[in-house]
């Protein structure tokens, strides 16, 4: 009797046993992971935004690390930010206010190079760190998946950065000098945007130049002085150049954009007519850039 009264009960507890273990083990539709199918990009394509939205803090914490690394065990710290606009600044002061007579007739020509140099450094130092950024990240690119657009846009953070830096000087500079901004400074954000655009464009065009071609990254080292000595909105006044000058030198995406920065943080009218034709280029070269880097991003972890 008692070995029959007992058997119900092992039959019953076996009959439950695969339940039980069924219930633990099978995943249900909201734990489990979602699935991701990886495909060559073919074609000229533009970058699929809501992955990039995906990945925004790898782009975050890409330009936190730039920033940490770059200032990392330095004397003079945040004062590298300063350092170079200051140092150039001083040059162009010397031999070309001075020696060469460009600053007769502008008030302030310290003031008025430190602020054309505040916006080229931003300009000219995203184009330089974005253009080498996927071969500085080549481990990162041969090891895991990601969109490989993160990486030179992440440059721009770093950027931005050393400008708020940089701004903080010239608005005490300014101040010094007795210059306050007008209502020409609400356009300054605007202003800021154009520039990342059109630095961060010519950058991701040259990062993906870099990795086929190694050739490009010498160029780019006195390439960025020249540049630099094209955009005579730097450290000359509108009024020296003449008006088939004027006309085309907005063609060079930096002349405008820094014009349009000096004017907006002194207070002066900002040119539109510049500032508008640098802006158009800048995005164009964005475009460009964008679709030529995803047209090749896919064979850079063979050829990197």
């Amino acid at each position: 009797m008692v070995v029959t009264d007992a058997q119900p009960e092992a039959d019953t507890v076996r009959g439950e046993i695969p339940e039980l273990v069924a219930g633990a083990s099978a995943p249900t539709a909201e734990t489990e992971p979602p699935l991701t199918v990886l495909e060559p990009q073919r074609g000229w394509a533009l970058p699929d935004v809501r992955e990039l939205w995906r990945y925004r803090e790898l782009l975050f914490f890409l330009a936190l690390r730039d920033v940490k690394v770059r200032y990392k065990q330095t004397v003079l710290g945040l004062g590298w930010a300063v350092a170079q606009p200051l140092a150039t600044m001083a040059v162009f002061v010397l031999f070309l206010g001075k020696m060469a007579g460009t600053s007769n007739g502008i008030e302030h020509y310290p003031l008025f190079v430190f602020a054309g140099m505040v916006a080229w450094t931003f300009f000219g130092g995203t184009v330089t760190t974005a253009a080498g950024s996927v071969v500085a990240n080549e481990r990162l690119v041969t090891k895991i998946y990601f969109p490989r657009l993160v990486i030179p846009l992440s440059t721009v953070g770093v950027s931005v950065f050393d400008l708020v830096i940089a701004s903080g000087l010239l608005a005490v500079i300014a101040l010094s000098f007795g210059v306050v901004p007008g209502w020409s400074i609400l356009a300054m954000p605007l202003v800021v945007l154009m520039l990342a655009v059109a630095s961060a464009g010519v950058g991701v065009l040259l990062a993906a130049l870099i990795v086929s071609q190694r050739d490009f990254k010498y160029v780019l080292t006195f390439g960025v002085q020249l540049w630099m000595f094209a955009t005579p909105s730097i450290y000359l006044p509108t009024e020296a150049l003449g008006p088939t000058a004027q006309t085309y030198l907005p063609l060079n995406p930096a002349y405008g954009l820094v014009l349009a920065f000096r004017q907006s943080a002194l207070g002066g009218a900002i040119d539109w007519y510049a500032f508008g034709v640098s802006s158009a280029v800048g995005v164009l070269f964005a475009v460009a850039g964008v679709l030529y880097f995803r047209r090749v991003e896919r064979s850079f972890a063979d050829t990197i």
